[in-house]
């Protein structure tokens, strides 16, 4: 599995949709066409193992804000970027390796908008990004020599906003990331395994 080309997949698929959504002539969404998010987070990565290496990254939460454009009622777009910090936790039978690092993710994704039940609007979405580990450096929450990195990831999810008036909602979410583990280039910890990242979370959506 390339992570990277599925991500750059999801991403040209986006835009290709949104490109398309514009053409269409439908009506326009219940609120108005631009929001903007502030959630906040779990980050839960699911332990891995390979070639006698096992992988296991801290729970933590962080926080996410994202732009939604809604060409019509079905159909949105998204860009978001968030933030967490966790520990890579890395057990080998010579001796452990431990990299506290910043996580970034920029993202974009296709919304679709489901069918609405009074105040509730569900939606899911799908599409594709970057998740950047960038070490602390701290005193001993690291080892020398891990260096930053950038790692393709596809996301999918879905949630549901329910309106508290026209302009404001509040929103519940999920988020899955599927991308390749990060080593920080050290050898100690490269097992080439796909990690999964579940991302919960919940905030308030204010639309203009």
């Amino acid at each position: 599995m390339n992570i990277r080309k599925m991500a750059v997949l999801a991403g040209l698929s986006v835009l290709s949709l949104m490109s398309a959504s514009s053409l269409f002539a439908q009506e326009g969404p219940a609120w108005p066409h631009g929001e903007v998010s502030l959630q906040g987070t779990g980050f839960f990565t699911k332990d891995t193992q390979n070639n006698g290496t096992s992988h296991h990254s801290t729970n933590t939460g962080g926080f996410l804000v994202g732009y939604r454009y809604h060409f019509n009622r079905w159909i949105a777009a998204e860009a978001d970027y968030g933030y967490a910090r966790n520990t890579q936790e890395s057990f080998t039978s010579s001796a452990p390796f431990n990299v506290q690092a910043n996580t970034h993710e920029a993202t974009g994704e296709l919304v679709v908008t489901l069918p609405t039940t009074h105040k509730l609007y569900p939606y899911v979405l799908a599409g594709g990004g970057a998740l950047i580990f960038d070490p602390t450096g701290n005193a001993g929450q690291s080892v020398q020599g891990a260096a930053w990195q950038a790692k393709g990831a596809f996301v999918y999810g879905g949630g549901v906003d329910y309106a508290v008036a026209r302009h404001i909602a509040l929103r519940a979410e999920y988020r899955g990331f599927v991308y390749d583990r990060p080593d920080f280039g050290l050898a100690g910890l490269s097992s080439n395994v796909v990690a999964h990242t579940a991302q919960p979370s919940a905030g308030v959506v204010f639309r203009f």
